[in-house]
């Protein structure tokens, strides 16, 4: 009986090679299974083919019996069918800007503007004779735009140019005290939230008891630090403003410790988490570094800066400071972001005779960096008190507006 039994099974298994008999469902199956590429030719499918031949031999030899007696339950070998291959995911939809047409001479798209078509549309002019022509003529007589007006334009919307990642790091950084780095980063800040749409913020990561918060009017006490402790709290834009003070311009500060023992202790670890945190609800942050390059929070901006903007004084000692600090980045790996960097060559005390050549400065960062911007004294800026976008003389506001555009063309990629 065991061996009728053993002989129906080794029947049914060679019928199925898979060992599973029919389906479920009782009905037959018309295609091979499943990780067999031969479709039906190899071994079993071979077996199949020969059709009562095959079948004639196999019950003959069952009826002699076998001369190895019981032998155990006959299965079939296991096979390692490989698994489907792996899809890989679909690329994310990344928004991307438009690239600029190389600088050849020749007219492109973007100079067929409107108002050089279109007869009779110009813009109402805002200042100066043409003004006082297109007044006194009642809006009759419309004087073309004057060339700055055209280059402010242009620096406007290379300011506005898209973050094409969804959020941006600029890091400003100077390894020497004084030459205005808080007071450019609270510019450059204050000009961009002012002409852009979306949410501008600057970070006091400056371990040495940042100035950051003195250059607008608190409108909290809270710090980093209180962010860094509650962050896991914070699900919307409205809970991380309960850390950060806003500025007439829309600029954003979040302020560091007053404290130097703790504020010190704000380590690279500290900002990256605090970076996660703010990532999800604005578009560009702007770090105030301090000066110690070795300091662990400055390992955690340059680790994540998507471009740094380096402030320097046009003096001798000054220069050489800024040299030595991008000497020092690109011998530390972070050459792509001296080749892209932005040096701000601000002056900090009224114009004087000066023996310093201002010209070949600029020459000898612009043979390193990505653009050289000139700032010049402002009164208003040395008050060291809260900052005014409407107070700031016009070639300075002019020159944050330089700057703006530059880094501007970095939020659509830079090249590598």
């Amino acid at each position: 009986m065991r061996l009728e039994r053993s002989q129906r099974q080794n029947r049914s298994a060679h019928d199925d090679p898979l060992g599973g008999g029919l389906p479920h469902d009782g009905s037959q199956r018309d295609t091979p299974p499943h990780g067999d590429p031969l479709g039906g030719r190899g071994q079993h499918g071979r077996a199949a083919q020969e059709g009562p031949r095959h079948d004639a031999g196999r019950r003959a030899a069952e009826q002699e019996g076998s001369p190895w007696g019981d032998q155990p339950e006959w299965r079939p070998a296991e096979r390692d069918i490989p698994p489907p291959p792996r899809r890989r995911p679909a690329p994310a939809h990344v928004f991307s800007a438009p690239p600029r047409p190389p600088v050849t001479g020749k007219p492109t798209a973007d100079s067929l503007d409107p108002e050089s078509l279109l007869r009779g549309r110009r813009n109402a002019p805002s200042k100066g004779w043409r003004r006082v022509v297109y007044k006194a003529s009642g809006g009759w007589i419309k004087p073309g735009e004057p060339p700055e007006v055209r280059r402010r334009r242009e620096l406007v919307t290379r300011a506005r140019t898209p973050v094409t990642a969804g959020h941006h790091r600029v890091a400003v950084l100077s390894l020497k005290g004084g030459v205005g780095k808080t007071t450019t980063t609270v510019g450059l800040g204050a000009t961009l939230a002012q002409i852009r749409g979306d949410r501008v913020i600057a970070v006091d990561a400056n371990p040495d008891r940042g100035t950051l918060s003195d250059k607008l009017v608190l409108e909290t006490s809270a710090t980093v630090r209180d962010l860094l402790n509650e962050r896991d709290q914070v699900r919307r834009y409205v809970d991380i403003r309960a850390f950060t003070s806003q500025a007439g311009s829309r600029l954003e500060v979040l302020a560091s410790d007053r404290d130097p023992s703790v504020s010190e202790a704000f380590s690279g670890g500290d900002y990256q988490a605090v970076s996660q945190v703010l990532e999800n609800f604005y578009s560009i942050c702007i770090t105030d570094c301090g000066t110690g390059l070795l300091h662990s929070a400055m390992g955690g901006v340059l680790g994540l800066a998507d471009q740094i903007v380096l402030v320097s004084s046009p003096s001798v000692d000054g220069a050489r400071a800024a040299s030595a600090t991008l000497d020092w980045l690109e011998a530390h790996q972070y050459g792509d972001l001296v080749k892209n960097a932005t040096v701000v060559l601000c002056s900090v005390r009224p114009r004087s005779k000066s023996a310093v050549d201002i010209k070949k400065l600029e020459a000898h960062f612009a043979a390193r960096c990505r653009a050289v911007i000139r700032v010049p004294y402002d009164p208003h800026l040395e008050e060291g008190a809260e900052m005014d976008l409407d107070r700031l003389q016009e070639t300075t506001r002019d020159s944050y507006l330089q700057l703006a555009a530059c880094v501007g063309d970095g939020f659509a990629g830079l090249p590598e």
